[in-house]
């Protein structure tokens, strides 16, 4: 795999205005339709009507707006910085378990075991909580470690391998290698992460019961706030000059090198700022989910993360979510169709994108339109 192949035809860099009238458009859009539209679809629309959206669409969407938020977080380092990532989806998990842990406290004595601890840790005779457990029923200290925890394992991973200028293929491999250490490291029960099974069967967050409709639409707004809110963040970084630094390392770091900056830290903090999205990703996804397991951690979660960047659209921002969006939709719609040829669909995309569509579903948008316009010129 050449990084430089894949970098070749990214579109270069803009500079001008945080977005244009039409970008600022869509944004108050979609934050009507994540604030306004769909709870009230939801909520207020009795279920018997055709404008009802109903629940399993709600969460559906919601879910696909924390991978959203992943591919966003891919973007950034991929499209705009030229480092493949295949070890996103442990910052993911990493942010589903800290959300999670806090969850499995909040179910208090309701498990199954009637206990206050959890029950998996009741199955397995534990007496106490694990040292790691010591805040989990505090929801501001839980937080902050979901943030936290994956930021700083980033921050030290990123370190020595951009200090060591290991990178394209090597740096792929290295992520996978980290990823799948600590997929086996989840797995085992002494850990006190629930082994196998994970986490799951939640009742409460901030003691409010987590299945009752309003708590899940709140769970949604949040999410969707929060998408919007990193993709803003996403484009005001990549129209500074620290966005063009890290498109400059992108196209040739050496000369970069030359020019007396200093890449480690360019590519140290656009690294660790993609790894505590992905992981705010995580944390949104698990309570709209309802479970969290060492699965999250696979090498083809991580792999997915890539495949949205690239379906929708490297450097482009909004690419990423609409190919995070489209495949994932359609992994929906295939699940539940005709399942065994959704691998075979997933294949043949990435391999049609990689061909034919280098710019992805946004490139492809892009040459129907300026065709267009060279036929009524």
């Amino acid at each position: 795999m050449n990084t430089a192949a894949l970098t070749s035809s990214v579109p270069k860099p803009r500079r001008g205005l945080l977005l244009s009238p039409t970008g600022w458009a869509g944004v108050f859009v979609a934050l009507a339709v994540v604030a306004v539209v769909v709870p009230a679809l939801n909520l207020w629309v009795p279920e018997g009507s055709l404008l009802h959206l109903s629940d399993f669409y709600v969460a559906l969407v919601g879910k696909i707006m924390c991978y959203a938020i992943c591919a966003l977080a891919m973007d950034l380092i991929w499209g705009y910085t030229g480092i493949l990532s295949l070890g996103h989806g442990l910052f993911f998990a990493l942010g589903g378990y800290g959300m999670g842990m806090y969850l499995m406290r909040q179910i208090g004595s309701d498990g199954q075991y009637h206990m206050d601890m959890p029950d998996f840790m009741v199955f397995l005779n534990w007496k106490t909580y694990p040292w790691h457990w010591a805040w989990s029923d505090s929801f501001i200290v839980q937080m902050l470690l979901v943030v936290l925890v994956p930021g700083l394992l980033a921050l030290v991973f990123g370190y020595f391998a951009f200090r060591s200028r290991i990178k394209g293929v090597y740096f792929s491999i290295i992520t996978q290698a980290m990823t799948f250490a600590a997929m086996l490291l989840f797995f085992r029960n002494e850990t006190g992460f629930g082994g196998n099974n994970g986490f799951t069967d939640f009742k409460r967050i901030l003691g409010i019961p987590i299945a009752q409709p309003s708590t899940r639409m709140v769970l949604f707004v949040l999410t969707g706030l929060t998408l919007i809110g990193f993709f803003l963040m996403a484009r005001a970084i990549v129209n500074s000059k620290f966005g063009r630094v890290l498109q400059a390392i992108r196209d040739a770091e050496s000369r970069v090198m030359f020019t007396g900056y200093d890449p480690l830290a360019y590519k140290l903090a656009i690294w660790t700022l993609s790894a505590v999205m992905c992981a705010v990703a995580g944390a949104l996804y698990v309570p709209q989910v309802g479970i969290i397991n060492p699965g999250e951690m696979s090498a083809a979660s991580s792999i997915e993360i890539a495949i949205w960047a690239a379906v929708g659209g490297r450097a482009t921002l909004i690419g990423p979510i609409v190919g995070a969006f489209f495949v994932n939709g359609a992994k929906s719609w295939f699940t539940q169709v005709i399942p065994e040829f959704w691998l075979f669909f997933l294949g043949a995309l990435f391999i049609a994108v990689t061909l034919f569509l280098p710019n992805g579903l946004v490139g492809l948008w892009a040459q129907l339109r300026n065709g267009k316009k060279e036929e009524r010129a």
